[in-house]
């Protein structure tokens, strides 16, 4: 069984190239799933206080039987924990539900920049981190504004989430996220009901490689040191997905894929909207 490869964090830990999201599944669900996939062979689950579903992230994780030092488990907090001893409250009940001592990457789900305090969040992760209660510092739809203010207080995260695809290729946060060593993690890294899979481009390159038109997608979110993290509960898809390590695109192929790039695409304004 392949495991995805690894990229090295600032902090020192290594993150899987590609995991499985969790959102929108159940606790029911996301045990099922969770248990499904690390059998599979994948080592990243994503998970978050406002998907609801930890405790069964965390009864997948149980029956899957592997070591516990052998996953990333990563999780998110939402906006009324942005203090550094709402975070620590926020961890405490994350793992718990999950059953776990420590998180790999804990991330500020949103920045909420209007109640002015997600430089304090970061902090309340970093303060746990100090504990070795988390392995790495997460921020997730952080802009580089957002992300400049808590560079400025003396952190620097060791991941930002945010929404990407081809559609959406996020060419500027990306710069500002490698001018500083902070690694990409892509939510959403499918285009979800945006038709990017049926896009003649995708599935061109699909056909030419024996792929199927996600794994080429993902494959072009891997290749360049994206983290992705597609969701799916069907075993087949979830074999399909981890299985895009073997196949290189070409220069010409990735190009073509970011002439996707759509001013119609949506991106959620983080400024506007947050949990």
């Amino acid at each position: 069984m392949a495991l995805a490869p690894t990229v090295q964090l600032r902090s020192g830990a290594r993150l899987p190239l590609l995991g499985l999201g969790t959102w929108p599944l159940n606790d029911d669900e996301a045990a099922t799933t969770v248990e499904r996939a690390i059998s599979a062979g994948y080592r990243l689950i994503d998970t978050a206080e406002n998907y609801r579903n930890e405790k069964g992230v965390g009864e997948g994780v149980r029956r899957s039987g592997v070591p516990r030092e052998e996953l990333f488990i990563t999780t998110k907090f939402n906006r009324e924990h942005h203090s550094v001893d709402g975070v620590r409250r926020a961890f405490e009940t994350s793992a718990d539900l999950l059953g776990v001592d420590y998180v790999d990457l804990l991330l500020v789900h949103w920045p909420n920049p209007g109640q002015g305090r997600h430089v304090e969040a970061v902090q309340g992760i970093a303060a746990l981190m100090d504990e070795g209660l988390v392995r790495a510092i997460g921020t997730s739809n952080y802009k580089p504004s957002h992300l400049q203010d808590v560079i400025d207080a003396g952190i620097v995260p060791d991941v930002n989430q945010i929404q990407l695809d081809p559609q959406r290729p996020r060419i500027v946060d990306r710069a500002f996220h490698d001018e500083h060593g902070i690694v990409t993690e892509s939510w959403s890294p499918l285009g979800q009901g945006s038709g990017l899979l049926d896009e003649p481009a995708v599935r061109a390159i699909a056909e030419a490689h024996g792929m199927t038109p996600a794994q080429v997608v993902l494959r072009w979110h891997v290749q360049q040191g994206l983290v992705a993290i597609p969701k799916s509960s069907h075993p087949e898809r979830l074999a399909q997905n981890l299985d895009v390590f073997d196949v290189e695109l070409s220069g010409e192929e990735v190009a073509s894929l970011y002439l996707l790039e759509s001013q119609e695409a949506e991106i959620v304004d983080s400024d506007e909207f947050g949990h």
